[in-house]
């Protein structure tokens, strides 16, 4: 199995790359897999085999969340927590997160607090998840109607990645991940962008060499950030590209009524063109990004949504400082900054991508 190894605060963790019957091998421990209902579903199903080699065979115990991202709350963590102590397990316990963005966030989270930090291994089955949520050591949950008000940094010590998972997605929750595929090309990789662009039908008929290495490559523009920067005290922020836009637009329509990634990409949409509002944003690279953005489908247009709305909810925004709410902006390609902006200013841009 290749791998990669990221040090993160002095905690190593591991990237490994491998097929579906690698990522769910387990050590010899008793671990609690905490999976989502379509998972469970899905893997029973699609792949049997490895399945029970984890789940039944090998002793795991089994602890299923439910599906999408109202799961992602404290009761569905309280859960976890309780079930790990209801079978006994200790200090040295080991959970594994076996899903998507919701499952590998909230696993890791309960991982992280449960007698003050247990063991964690995750098992990304969404693009999403593999490109950004399980890696990072981010964790958490929504409180409050706000995206990932609660959470700690806690990364996992490995991660396992099999593109294989892919092949069963859904294509809007594909479509979802691709967008975070593309932030990480606008962040640090123009090459990963050029394939973007001059490969669209092999990224959309999900071609498995080419998903290798929009997986690979997204991964490693992530490491080189939180490798400098895990708890977000300066360019890990850059990760944002398009969250605080996004996260906003999730708050107010309703977790679920658009993806993360649509909302992300709507948010980067709008973050160029904020930049270009503040003289900042590269006009021709600005209308690059949204050539990108539109060959892939991604709705750039709020309708009906009320820019107001939008704007106080950006007002819950974890990113804020001394009351003030601070946005990624770019220059142009792999160049990046964070910086407040003017109410009025914001206020336009929401009125003009709404």
């Amino acid at each position: 199995m290749e791998h990669l190894d990221f040090n993160l605060a002095g905690k190593t963790s591991r990237v490994v790359f491998t097929d579906i019957a690698g990522c769910l091998e387990v050590p010899e421990d008793l671990p609690l897999v905490v999976t989502d209902q379509n998972v469970y579903d899905v893997l029973s199903s699609s792949f049997d085999q490895a399945y029970r080699g984890l789940v039944v065979n090998r002793g795991a115990y089994l602890y299923r969340v439910a599906s999408g991202e109202k799961a992602k709350e404290w009761q569905s963590i309280a859960g976890v927590l309780q079930r790990g102590f209801d079978i006994g397990l200790g200090r040295d316990a080991l959970f594994i997160g076996l899903g998507g963005g919701v499952v590998t966030d909230l696993t890791a989270f309960a991982a992280s607090v449960y007698m003050r930090g247990c063991r964690v291994i995750l098992v990304p089955t969404t693009l999403l998840a593999m490109v950004d949520a399980a890696f990072g050591g981010k964790t958490g949950m929504n409180f409050g109607g706000y995206k990932n008000m609660v959470g700690t940094f806690y990364p996992a010590e490995e991660v396992r990645i099999a593109p294989e998972f892919l092949r069963t997605l859904p294509e809007s929750e594909y479509r979802s991940g691709l967008a975070e595929v593309i932030k990480s090309a606008l962040l640090d990789d123009p090459q990963l962008l050029e394939i973007l662009e001059d490969r669209h039908d092999q990224v959309m008929a999900r071609n498995p060499g080419v998903l290798d290495e929009l997986v690979r490559r997204s991964i490693a523009v992530k490491g080189r950030i939180v490798e400098a920067d895990l708890t977000e005290t300066g360019i890990r922020a850059y990760l944002n590209l398009g969250h605080t836009f996004g996260h906003a637009l999730e708050a107010v329509t309703g977790f679920g009524t658009w993806t993360h990634g649509e909302a992300v990409a709507w948010g980067i949409q709008r973050a160029m063109r904020l930049g270009i509002l503040l003289g900042v944003t590269d006009e021709q690279y600005a209308r690059r990004v949204e050539d990108v953005l539109n060959r892939y489908g991604y709705r750039l247009a709020a309708r009906g949504v009320d820019p107001a709305a939008l704007f106080e909810a950006m007002k819950q925004d974890k990113k804020k400082q001394s009351g003030t709410v601070r946005f990624v902006l770019q220059r142009r390609l792999a160049k990046t900054m964070v910086q407040p902006v003017p109410d009025p200013v914001v206020m336009q841009c929401l009125r003009e991508g709404c």
